[in-house]
């Protein structure tokens, strides 16, 4: 969603569909159940968003990519990503100021599946401060600092797979285009830089295709992730892309396939990953 916008926050009565769940096939009780459940999830989720209407949710990351969305003063933000070898990373933000928050987050590998579970050697913290704000004219700019990596700590390189932003700039810019459309850019240098000093380019577009779902995007240049011989990052750089569902009260849903490009080595293009994001005024 756009970096000033507010989440449509609408209400659905799903009475009818409840009313109406005598005719799935009473013989296919898996089927009933199934369905079942996910009425019951949706229907919870929107009477979460009935009753927290008021819930203004700003877009901090498309994917990977840090923007210039904020966390409002007194909000907290609750994260969480599942990504391969069952690994998943939490993170808990907090709105300080109006143009101030932080964070901090840890991950580990192997937490869903078999195998021991493998963590990262330190949190990952992150701060972030608007300097500027969106204009008529103007994008909104941020400067801040991110040392949380993605897709798994690897002991034996003693790095992440996706390097962590580090010290960086964003912007972010709004308009109105058959609905919301936005688009970011990010400079920054990332604190692992043991292979690499060179600084790295990103940039990102969200779309909106409706009230709660939305269009994300973003390609991350490399330039601080070439050395093929590494194992890592090669030639191409890193493309994202994804689905974005807000059903409501502070809740985000994203399904995103990264690397579409085949840039790390040794494994096919394409890296299916998932979100789930609880936003909450305090």
């Amino acid at each position: 969603m756009p970096v000033q916008a507010q989440c449509a926050y609408k209400y659905f009565d799903y009475a009818a569909l409840f009313a109406n769940f005598h005719l799935i096939n009473a013989n296919n009780l898996q089927m009933k159940i199934s369905v079942g459940f996910c009425l019951f999830v949706i229907s919870v989720l929107a009477q979460s968003a009935a009753a927290q209407n008021d819930v203004m949710v700003e877009s901090r990351y498309v994917i990977d990519m840090p923007t210039a969305g904020m966390l409002h003063r007194g909000q907290v933000a609750f994260d969480s990503w599942i990504y391969r070898d069952g690994g998943m990373l939490l993170g808990l933000n907090v709105g300080v100021f109006p143009r101030l928050m932080f964070g901090i987050s840890y991950g580990a590998n192997n937490v869903i599946g078999v195998g021991s579970m493998t963590g990262q050697n330190l949190p990952g913290v992150n701060i972030k401060y608007r300097v500027i704000e969106e204009s008529f004219f103007l994008p909104a700019f941020v400067l801040g600092f991110d040392s949380q990596g993605k897709e798994g700590y690897v002991e034996s390189a003693g790095r992440y797979v996706i390097k962590p932003p580090g010290l960086y700039i964003a912007a972010s810019k709004n308009y109105s285009f058959l609905g919301d459309l936005s688009f970011h850019g990010c400079v920054n240098y990332s604190s692992e830089d043991a292979d690499s000093k060179s600084p790295d380019l990103s940039i990102g577009l969200e779309k909106s295709l409706g009230e709660d779902l939305a269009f994300v995007s973003s390609y991350d240049f490399g330039l601080n992730d070439r050395d093929a011989t590494a194992g890592f990052g090669g030639e191409h750089g890193y493309l994202n892309a994804g689905l974005r569902f807000m059903p409501g009260g502070g809740f985000v849903v994203e399904l995103d396939d990264k690397n579409l490009l085949g840039n790390e080595q040794g494994l096919p293009a394409g890296d299916r990953t998932f979100y789930v994001g609880y936003v909450q005024n305090f």
